[in-house]
């Protein structure tokens, strides 16, 4: 089985240091040799494949430079002294300016909001101060880097179709060490940067493993590899017939990596999107992505009024398997519990240090496990914090569903209404996971500048046909 590393018992080595500090230089080659398109996108989703996950460099007053941070500013840095772009920080609807906004400044209300510590028989929980507003807010807008620099330089159908690229071969790059990993079980991390980044017993499953490579867990891994296979798919969908022998095997293969990774979620996924993506028409796979982006962000409310069928999910998971089952239940328990939790502070949240959690009050021990991406936002900022990030995530796919009602099917991007449909994926994801990652980001900024030109061109076009419809002479009339 292999042996079991803890995060508490082994630390980052000198080599995972290391290679966050320099991660900025090699981000600099790439955007010094690549198309920019090419580099920001291999700038972002390669130091979420080799970088190590959870060490950080804590610099007082910043926030802790992890992965994600470092990539990220790195990203912006770049794009401003190499690429010589000067970077718009908001977008072309009022209702995104206002949500950019609020999403960047609502720890600010939260840190107000959370002024007293929570009573802990061994030590209080502290109270929030304005130097933890400052680092958060600092956070938000690190986090929102992706988003605005792929609004600005990925909206074009070449920028998709390099995204859909680089996908596919990050993810037949990353096969290689995701295959050894769950023949052997994940130990890549711990060989070379010295620590396990989670709990190894999540790793078993059956027989085998799942592999976790240089990722926080092996259903990040997953998804990576779901990422993989449905762009595969879409160039599959778009192929000469040349070349459709060779993507056919590229896409079959990516599915048994994603298999391999054993993960039930990522898998349901792979088996809705690949019909959707392989025959339906652009329009439908955009005005689909928007509905599922909607069941995202009105999933709370749908809790709460009891319209999410969580027995039949449960007996289809216990269908599966007891032990998915077991899993999910345990989920849906730790949720029940944390919604209760964060009713107490609805609108702007609990804040954190963990303050959102359900601990014992003798020893503080936290007695609830979050891992939704939505009760974790929900219970730290409340509805206010959540309107904000969900509402950004999935304006996207909302201002896209727009254009796909007003528009022919053939003005869309086969590419970017893949990568629509596998954004949108990654928002469901964010129910049962928080998987919402840097990447993600980016395909939302992509996204956002897509719609935003889409509009700009059918705008430009309708105010052409007016102006031509008043150029065209009146006929005279005749009177008898």
């Amino acid at each position: 089985m292999g042996r079991h590393w803890n995060t508490d018992t082994a630390m980052p080595n000198a080599l995972a240091y290391l290679m966050l500090l320099i991660w900025p230089v090699i981000a600099t080659v790439l955007f010094q040799r690549l198309p920019r398109e090419k580099a920001l996108i291999w700038s972002i989703l390669a130091a979420y494949m080799i970088l190590p996950p959870l060490a950080n460099i804590n610099l007082p007053a910043v926030p802790d430079l992890d992965k994600f941070a470092i990539a990220n500013l790195s990203a912006l840095a770049l794009t401003i002294w190499v690429l010589h772009e000067k970077v718009s920080l908001l977008p072309r609807s009022r209702i995104g300016r206002v949500l950019i906004v609020l999403y960047i400044a609502s720890p600010f209300v939260t840190t107000l909001t959370n002024t007293d510590p929570i009573p802990i028989v061994q030590g209080d929980i502290p109270a929030l101060k304005m130097y933890d507003s400052v680092a958060t807010v600092s956070y938000q807008f690190i986090a929102l880097i992706p988003f605005l620099l792929g609004r600005q330089l990925l909206r074009t159908e070449a920028a998709f179709k390099a995204i859909v690229g680089a996908l596919v071969a990050a993810g037949l790059i990353y096969s290689v060490p995701m295959l050894l990993e769950s023949r052997l079980s994940p130990q890549l991390n711990v060989w070379i940067y010295g620590f396990f980044q989670h709990d190894f017993s999540q790793s078993v499953r059956g027989n085998g493993f799942r592999p976790m490579v240089f990722m926080p867990h092996g259903l990040w891994v997953a998804f990576f590899a779901l990422m993989a296979a449905m762009s595969a798919l879409i160039i599959l969908r778009t192929s000469e017939a040349k070349n459709l022998p060779r993507d056919l095997m590229i896409f079959l293969y990516l599915m048994l990596v994603l298999y391999v990774c054993k993960s039930v979620g990522p898998i349901v996924y792979a088996l809705g999107l690949t019909p959707i993506i392989f025959f339906i028409g652009r329009r439908w796979q955009l005005l689909l992505a928007t509905a599922l982006a909607l069941v995202v962000i009105t999933y709370p409310l749908l809790r709460g009024a009891s319209l999410i069928p969580l027995d039949s999910i449960l007996d289809y998971a216990m269908a599966l398997s007891p032990e998915r089952h077991q899993s999910l239940n345990f989920r849906i328990m730790n949720e029940e519990e944390l919604l209760a939790r964060a009713s107490l502070k609805p609108f702007f949240g609990w804040g954190g240090y963990g303050r959102n959690l359900i601990r014992d009050p003798f020893d503080g021990q936290i007695l609830t496990i979050p891992d939704g991406g939505w009760i974790i936002v929900l219970g730290t900022y409340g509805w206010f914090g959540y309107i904000c990030e969900f509402g950004l995530l999935i304006m996207p796919l909302v201002y896209l569903g727009r254009e796909a009602l007003l528009q022919r099917s053939d003005a869309f991007s086969p590419f970017a209404c893949g990568v629509a449909l596998i954004y949108a994926a990654n928002l469901a994801d964010l129910l049962p996971n928080a998987t919402l990652i840097p990447f993600s980001w980016l395909m939302a900024g992509a996204l956002m500048g897509y719609a935003e030109a889409l509009a700009i061109k059918r705008e430009k076009g309708c105010a052409a046909n007016w102006k031509a419809s008043l150029a065209v002479p009146s006929r005279p009339r005749t009177i008898l």
